[in-house]
């Protein structure tokens, strides 16, 4: 094929971009310019995809970390034949569009995950290689290769500078996943200038030495990035990167290689003098050479062809291992074993008290024997999460089938990593940190709640009950912060019983991720015989227990370890002829989406006296409190010393219930 229509083609992707952002006088064009010839050669001579079927299971994935540039993505899924009209270009960043400011999972097709805040996708890549590596190890077969592909990304210098890609690459590089081939769009730029200004490190020694296989090429060299890219699939056991020279705002004469190209459109005027300088038409807007679009759709058919030939092997896989592969059919559709939660495990009083962290770990244990694509592990704290599948070994290289991974102290990554691996699909992915490191991967959590991602983020060490390791570790502001999310659910159980039905609502969840907020005291085991059923943890918050049949006089609000307390409270209550009703209210989402009348039934509105009992801050608790209520919380920092010392002087005790219930008479 001629260099000539090669490059009629790069020119296409940078003058639709450019054009697009013009249109929408917002954007950034000068990425998706000078990224044009490496994504063009990625894309019509590399990426397997087929655009008529962009979840075929055997596709590679291509992940746009830099997600500003997303015209780039949006140009090359429209003219390679996905189900993006032209329109839909010219209605970038417009209310109701499919192409929005930054790619949005299940929003456009052939998104294959929402980037934007840098680094994420570039972690997100590092999850779907672990996914993709879990299942390939164990559905795989000689002659057999039912899972084979590649996990390609373009990076931006963002995405390098930010912390998150350095803890993903170092995983990468230990895990030697040689399914990764990153490219790099050096052309060292950003918002506030040259990256001379802060960035200055020598990028090919940092990756080389976290073990990446990297090679440095002209970015606009077509031959060099076809040979860089070859080279990189010949690197089975290490993660590339190919850093690509590149000047943005390639082919603009006024606006090439400089930093306003950066996040604002071009101008009419320079849209105009690059058409003049690409012997384009003036008009039409948006105009695409006849030669260039027929090029691009080709991937339409090599696409089908090459799903037709994986639909056949799979065909031949089935026949000849159909247990195998109707398992692998039920993980991609999430289907959970027969019988799965009937391995859940039961709880009673005469059990000794339990923190609810330790009745986390006995359930996954007890669901991991029966859900098979249970996998994850934690930020170098599984003794202290109880994360650990003890039947499993660790998920290294060479040792792939495992289940127990090992992040490290990469919290952020972890969480973004996990992400990926949910957005391929077949894995239920875990992983666990101290609640008060939830601020560490806060990025990746907000992501996965904004991509609906069925994730399992499991906290431990939930309150001042920490105890001597201080204020530093004991998380007092991080339930309200997590609440305030849209779309994850938080659960903080109130013993082990609810902790069993926490995991069995996580496992069961088909949208969006749910936190497990769990303690590291121990506490008692409910008694259900005169109490509510744990199961009715799924409603968010129900009543626990009620001294008498009819209109309570008071409702103790409670979630986790002071549950019991409020317990123990409405019972000396009731002594003193006070009618109590005490509400376990573990999941405040939950409970909102609940119908009206169930609602009402357990927070009467006639109920003005109300104590709500918290060890964490008051935030968001008002609402339930109500103006004649009390909160009684923790608006500032703890302290070290025993957990026990510190529930006291804080004010979390029977007594201190009791008392503040008696002074709203």
């Amino acid at each position: 094929m001629s260099k000539k229509l090669d490059y009629l083609c790069i020119n296409t992707l940078r003058l639709l971009a450019a054009e697009a952002v013009q249109k929408a006088n917002s954007g950034h064009p000068g990425m998706p310019m000078g990224a044009a010839s490496f994504a063009y050669v990625l894309w019509t001579k590399f990426l397997r995809h087929n655009p008529k079927n962009p979840s075929w299971l055997n596709r590679d994935r291509f992940v746009l970390s830099a997600g500003h540039g997303s015209m780039l993505l949006y140009s090359l899924l429209h003219l390679t034949g996905y189900d993006l009209s032209i329109d839909e270009i010219k209605n970038f960043r417009q209310w109701g569009s499919i192409t929005p400011g930054h790619p949005e999972y299940s929003l456009t097709p052939g998104v294959e995950t929402t980037t934007g805040p840098l680094g994420q996708g570039f972690a997100n890549g590092v999850g779907m290689a672990i996914a993709q590596k879990f299942l390939a190890q164990k559905f795989n077969r000689s002659k057999f290769k039912i899972i084979d592909h590649f996990i390609y990304a373009i990076a931006s210098d963002g995405d390098m500078m930010e912390g998150i890609s350095h803890e993903a690459a170092s995983l990468a590089g230990h895990l030697h996943l040689g399914n990764i081939i990153y490219i790099y769009d050096d052309n060292k730029i950003s918002i506030e200038g040259s990256t001379e200004l802060a960035f200055t490190e020598s990028v090919d020694k940092r990756f080389k030495a976290y073990g990446w296989h990297v090679q440095r090429i002209n970015g606009d060299d077509i031959d060099e990035i076809e040979n860089a890219i070859r080279s990189a699939q010949k690197n089975e056991f290490r993660p590339s990167l190919i850093i690509a020279r590149t000047h943005i705002a390639n082919g603009s004469p006024n606006k090439h290689d400089r930093a306003e190209a950066h996040g604002a459109p071009l101008g009419e005027d320079e849209i105009n003098l690059i058409k003049k300088a690409f012997n384009w038409p003036a008009e039409p807007s948006f105009y695409i050479p006849p030669e260039a679009l027929a090029h691009f759709r080709k991937a339409v058919e090599i696409g089908g062809e090459a799903e037709a030939q994986w639909s056949s092997l799979f065909e031949r896989y089935k026949n000849k291992f159909p247990e195998l592969a109707k398992e692998f059919e039920d993980l991609l559709s999430r289907k959970l074993p027969e019988g799965w939660n009937d391995a859940l495990p039961k709880f009673s009083p005469q059990d000794k008290p339990m923190a609810t962290r330790a009745a986390s770990g006995k359930t996954l244990n007890a669901i991991a024997e029966k859900v098979r694509n249970l996998i994850g592990g934690s930020a170098d704290l599984a003794p202290s999460n109880n994360t650990h599948i003890t039947s499993e070994g660790d998920f290294q290289f060479q040792n792939y089938g495992s289940r127990n991974m090992h992040f490290g102290v990469r919290e952020h990554a972890m969480g973004s990593i996990l992400n990926g691996m949910a957005i391929y699909g077949g894995v239920i992915p875990y992983g666990g940190t101290f609640l008060v490191f939830s601020d560490y991967m806060r990025p990746a959590i907000r992501l996965a709640s904004l991509m609906e991602l069925p994730v399992i983020f499991i906290f431990t060490h939930d309150s001042i009950g920490v105890g001597e390791d201080g204020p530093t570790h004991q998380p007092v502001e991080h339930l309200a912060a997590l609440r305030a999310i849209p779309g994850l659910t938080v659960i903080r159980p109130a013993d082990a019983s609810e902790t069993v039905d926490a995991w069995r609502l996580a496992i069961e969840n088909r949208k969006g991720p749910v936190a497990l907020v769990l303690t590291r005291q121990n506490l008692p085991v409910l008694d259900r015989s005169s109490l509510a059923p744990a199961g009715m943890l799924e409603k968010g918050a129900y009543i626990l227990w009620q001294s008498e049949k009819k209109i309570p006089d008071i409702l103790l609000i409670a979630t986790g370890s002071e549950v019991h307390l409020c317990l123990k409270a409405g019972k000396i209550l009731k002594e003193k002829g006070v009618n109590a009703q005490v509400i376990s209210m573990p999941a405040l989402n939950l409970f909102e989406s609940q119908p009206e009348e169930y609602r009402e039934s357990v927070l009467p509105s006639l109920v003005k006296r109300r104590i709500v009992v918290e060890a964490g801050c008051s935030f968001g608790w008002h609402k339930y409190a109500g103006d004649d209520g009390i909160i009684i919380s923790i608006d500032r920092f703890g302290a070290s010393a025993p957990a026990g010392i510190l529930f006291e002087k804080f004010g979390f005790t029977v007594q201190n219930i009791v008392e503040k219930a008696l002074s709203l008479f």
